[in-house]
């Protein structure tokens, strides 16, 4: 059994609330009134938010204006108190500890970054991304090699003496996350860290925290407005609305399966090909043999399925290929019984992970559909070309009719029968429930 994840942070029934009384705010919304309800106390900016993150995820907050998501982050390292609820980082309650632990938590456990930067003028950038080294005491070498290790690793080669003045938005963006990763704390929160940017760069420093979250295994708190940017970086998004959490998921799970009409409403013009994957449109695969099995048998299940193709599996069930129904009848017209020589790699075969977007192209070159394979390339479940472009489109092709997976056959069943010399008794039966 796998282990259970290690918890990161914990957000445990966090609320708060600003005004003269946010204790009673808190009260009344626990008895069950609604944040309209207490409008005349205060604000309540976050109610009753829970949730985990786990070690090593990049975990996104994503809400409009007022959702309440940056006041959210600001309670996971203490900027702002809780009003009520608990926040745990590394298995320690951060919540109510004195002002020096705080700072403590904060130089070896969790460190932020911020959407306009927030970079010393009169330094550096080399100083920059060391600051946080200099805070913690170590000495002036070391923490400049350190340094420098981490401005390559975000991009920033060749700029390490440079002033922040002297570079753009998104060099100031990379010089705040390399001073992030440089305190070397196992969480970073990001508060609408690429909203400023420009889109082009935007998405280069998209890609390039996956690459970074990979190669260091932080654990990453993200908060945005942006759908889009939520669904591409996030192993799980919780979407915040009003001050609550409405539903927490994969990505997959929040467009595929919404908590409720207006979480259905904010992802219906997300861009589902990139957030798809091949595993969660895969069609079951009906047309299929082995190797082994032969041409007179491999006709047989074409007929059957009235399919131009089928696919073809080694002896530990790996996918080897597929064959063509005109290959194999002239292999049984010639007597042959060896399937080997006409099994052929036409078809396009993807890991279960593969983004929609990258089969676009594969199904557009073929008529045939996607292989789905796993890592031992064992066959798991096939993509049509009609499968995958209503996936796309957030088109309902459940009509109760069987999809159509594979190319319709090209040679009739009578012929086919005639030439296995087949009885009444194999012939296919229709939808009717009668021989053909």
């Amino acid at each position: 059994m796998p282990r259970p994840a290690t918890i990161a942070v914990k957000a445990d029934h966090l609320y708060k609330a600003f005004g003269r009384r946010p204790h009673e705010i808190v009260k009344k919304l626990k008895a069950g009134k609604s944040r309209a309800e207490i409008s005349n106390l205060g604000v309540a900016a976050v109610i009753d938010a829970s949730f985990e993150v786990k070690k090593g995820e990049i975990f996104v907050v994503m809400g409009l204006s007022g959702s309440g998501k940056s006041t959210l982050i600001r309670m996971l390292n203490g900027l702002w108190d809780t009003t009520s609820g608990t926040v745990t980082v590394g298995g320690t309650d951060i919540t109510g500890v004195s002002a020096r632990d705080l700072r403590d938590v904060r130089r070896k456990s969790i460190s932020m970054v911020f959407q306009h930067f927030a970079l010393l003028p009169h330094r550096t950038v080399i100083d920059n991304v060391a600051y946080g080294l200099e805070i913690q005491g170590m000495g002036r070498t070391e923490r400049l090699a350190k340094a420098q290790t981490i401005i390559d690793l975000v991009g920033l080669a060749g700029w390490a003496d440079n002033s922040p003045s002297e570079l753009s938005g998104g060099m100031q963006q990379r010089v705040g996350l390399g001073r992030a990763l440089a305190a070397d704390t196992d969480v970073l929160l990001m508060d609408e860290a690429f909203s400023a940017l420009d889109p082009l760069i935007r998405r280069e420093m998209q890609e390039q925290l996956i690459e970074l979250q990979a190669a260091l295994g932080k654990t990453i708190i993200f908060i945005t407005h942006d759908l889009n940017e939520a669904m591409f970086l996030g192993d799980r998004i919780a979407v915040m609305r009003d001050g609550r959490i409405v539903q927490i998921g994969t990505p997959e799970e929040i467009l595929t399966d919404p908590a409720n009409d207006y979480v259905a409403q904010f992802v219906q013009d997300v861009d589902r090909a990139r957030v798809l994957t091949a595993a969660s449109v895969m069609e079951p695969v009906r047309s299929v043999i082995t190797k082994t099995a032969g041409p007179r048998a491999a006709l047989r299940t074409m007929r059957d399925l009235q399919t131009s193709v089928t696919f073809v599996l080694n002896r530990d069930r790996s996918f080897a290929g597929i064959v063509r129904d005109r290959d194999v009848l002239g292999l049984v017209k010639n007597g042959e019984t060896d399937l080997r020589g006409i099994i052929r790699d036409d078809a396009t075969s993807v890991l279960p992970e593969t983004a929609l977007v990258d089969l676009v192209e594969p199904s557009v070159g073929s008529e045939l559909p996607i292989a789905v394979v796993d890592e031992k390339n064992r066959l798991l479940g096939v993509i049509p070309r009609v499968t995958l472009l209503a996936a796309i489109g957030n088109v309902n092709t459940n009509t109760g009719a069987l999809p159509i997976v594979m190319p319709p056959a090209t040679i009739s069943i009578s012929q086919i029968t005639k030439i296995l010399g087949d009885t009444a008794e194999d012939m296919p039966i229709d939808a009717e429930g009668v021989r053909a």
